[in-house]
């Protein structure tokens, strides 16, 4: 019931629909495509710059709707917890579940784009890491689920943290390989790309596509640890939080 209220109600009264599921990433892929890749002609590890940053964005968008859709979960369901009582972690796993759906939209988009550059002979290399790409899924959902809990506690008495996370999501983009690829970032700025756990994520999904870009077990072992940790830090303050948030909501 969550997953279908959280799916229809996004676009329920707009016009195009579902179809802004297509719409968003396109322009986003263009954007950066015409800024970073055409103006400022950045790195794209020899992918043509279209499929790059699409596969970027449609992961990236995945992981960042998660943890902004699940980082309000008490104040935006305060009406409905304080009715009824039911597993209140339920709520921000529909979310994980309704943006799962839309991910899956971007990827056949993704996905057709990619097989269009292929039949007309542009050489990509599929790797056998291809195969972690259901792994990679359940990484960006429960990093986005974890992070977004943690701050749905918190969120009950600091409301600013709402407006942090908007900001704090579009800022940590451009330290995440989403825009250029891990291999042309110099060195003394390679550590603050590797500290972000979605790094290993990011370079492996395009690494399983392309065959280009950097992957690593340890970096991408780096990952899935910290969503694990994150993931059980943030189930425990989310539930230890939900006896007596509607105190401080």
């Amino acid at each position: 019931m969550f997953v279908r209220r959280d799916f229809v109600a996004k676009y329920k009264q707009t016009i195009l629909g579902p179809v802004w599921f297509f719409i968003q990433p396109i322009f986003q892929t263009a954007v950066m495509a015409i800024v970073f890749g055409g103006m400022a002609r950045l790195s794209t590890d020899g992918v043509p710059p279209i499929l790059f940053y699409l596969a970027g964005v449609t992961a990236w968008n995945y992981f960042s709707n998660c943890l902004r859709a699940t980082s309000n979960t008490f104040t935006a369901n305060a009406n409905l917890f304080g009715k009824v009582y039911f597993p209140r972690a339920v709520t921000p796993l529909s979310i994980v579940i309704s943006n799962l759906i839309q991910f899956g939209i971007g990827m056949v988009l993704f996905l057709l784009i990619y097989i269009f550059f292929v039949i007309t002979g542009t050489a990509l290399h599929p790797s056998i890491t291809l195969l972690l790409l259901p792994l990679l899924i359940v990484v960006m959902g429960f990093m986005g689920l974890g992070l977004g809990m943690l701050v749905s506690a918190m969120t009950t008495r600091y409301r600013d943290l709402q407006y942090l996370v908007e900001f704090g999501v579009q800022l940590l983009m451009y330290a995440t390989p989403v825009i250029i690829p891990l291999s042309a970032i110099p060195a003394k700025y390679k550590p603050i790309m590797l500290v972000n756990p979605m790094t290993g994520v990011i370079e492996t999904f395009k690494y399983g596509f392309f065959g280009a870009g950097t992957f690593s077990w340890p970096l991408l072992s780096y990952s899935i640890g910290f969503t694990v940790i994150v993931f059980l830090i943030g189930l425990a303050i989310f539930n230890k939080t939900e006896k007596n948030f509607m105190d401080t909501v």
